[in-house]
């Protein structure tokens, strides 16, 4: 049963890391289609703006995914403290990028939410 549970979890971790690739490859894709059709439709003057934020939509949500898989492999398959460590460097660079991404993405710091990009200092 141990061996059953483990292979299940090893799948399962699998699984989400694909899924997190395929988050990224395809919102890359949908990301540039949408920006050549803007680019060369007429549609020129925010089509850049729109591109990034597409763009780092999809990097953030796979990375999330990533990160959910590397938790579950770290927590339920390899619960030692070497591994342990390997994921907080992870979870501390990805959760960094996922903040630089983000203030990228919306033009302002995450606590001023309510705020629009153009009354912040």
């Amino acid at each position: 049963m141990d061996e059953a549970l483990s292979q299940a979890l090893h799948w399962t971790t699998r699984g989400i890391e694909v899924a997190g690739i395929l988050v990224i490859v395809i919102g890359t894709i949908g990301a540039t289609i949408t920006f050549l059709r803007q680019r060369f439709g007429g549609d020129r003057s925010d089509a850049f703006h729109t591109f990034r934020s597409s763009l780092g939509r999809s990097i953030l949500l796979g990375l999330e995914f990533l990160v959910a898989a590397d938790i579950i492999n770290t927590v339920a398959i390899e619960p030692t403290l070497d591994s342990l460590a390997v994921l907080a460097g992870i979870v501390l660079v990805r959760t960094f990028l996922s903040f630089a991404l983000e203030v990228e993405i919306e033009g302002r710091w995450p606590w001023q939410k309510g705020q629009p990009a153009s009354q912040e200092k």
